[in-house]
């Protein structure tokens, strides 16, 4: 009996490594961070994504001025930015205002009118951008770890395990990939950091297929949500975040700039 159970053990073992099954779990693990944010509201976003019933104040999100801890072999984008923009976005507690490539878009398109080449009754006029009343600052320290060989030392000495043709040869492609984040908050008002929450995030890669599956995601699209480690940065900084939207909710909200007009519904 305990023989039969080894083999068909191993025999799911074998599976799952040639399907290449990913298990990712919030706090240990997480989830890509995906969908949209807009007028229409949060679109596609994940189930576990913490809310807001309504924005607290404007919001910028800075660089980190240390730069952020990835390998570059993992050709992910050189900033989780944008990344932390739509989760911010997505979540309703703030507004967030562009203080990158969109805000130098503002400007030169001002300075453009004021040089005589844009009409002048254009929508583009000084006074009119809204001040950030926070602004939140991400860390990120990336880090693997393999541990195959571990594994496949205790499936080879399993009686019944260690019959199963190249089953501890596949144990030792086993890689746990994790991430560890950071999401520091500060009033621009005060200079103060009013709020902080760290993240965390594990994924396991199971057999050869996987780790195939997630070089050629690589390769194919570089970015958050086609490479294992993309999406377990992803999935810490969604952690992260919820962590964050719990102290945010206890902030009093600010007084906020009127709302971006919307179409009127047809009555």
């Amino acid at each position: 009996m305990k023989t039969r159970f080894a083999l068909a053990l191993g025999a799911a073992l074998v599976a799952l490594a040639g399907c290449g099954e990913k298990k990712t779990e919030l706090g240990e693990g997480g989830s890509v961070v995906a969908g949209s944010a807009g007028p229409a509201g949060a679109q596609g976003a994940a189930k576990e994504l913490t809310r807001c019933d309504a924005p607290v104040a404007t919001l910028a999100l800075a660089e980190n001025p240390n730069g952020y801890t990835m390998h570059a072999n993992y050709q992910l984008p050189a900033s989780p930015v944008p990344l932390i923009k739509l989760i911010a976005q997505q979540s309703g507690c703030f507004r967030v205002m562009d203080r990158a490539a969109g805000l130098r878009s503002t400007v030169q398109e001002q300075e453009l009118k004021e040089a005589g080449i844009l009409r002048q009754n254009s929508t583009v006029s000084k006074g009119k951008g809204y001040e950030a009343q926070y602004t939140l600052v991400p860390s990120l320290t990336f880090s693997e770890q393999d541990a195959g060989r571990g594994l496949g030392g205790v499936i080879a000495a399993i009686p019944g395990l260690n019959q199963v043709p190249g089953l501890a040869g596949i144990a030792e492609q086993v890689k746990f990939k994790e991430a560890q984040v950071a999401l520091l908050l500060t009033d621009n008002e005060t200079t103060e950091q009013v709020a902080a929450a760290t993240g965390a995030a594990r994924t396991t890669d199971l057999g050869v297929g996987g780790l195939v599956l997630g070089k050629a995601g690589a390769a194919g699209g570089i970015g958050w949500s086609n490479t294992n480690e993309g999406k377990v940065i992803a999935a810490a900084f969604f952690d992260a975040h919820n962590k964050l939207v719990g102290q945010v909710r206890e902030l009093q909200a600010k007084a906020l700039p009127p709302a971006v007009p919307l179409k009127t519904s047809a009555r």
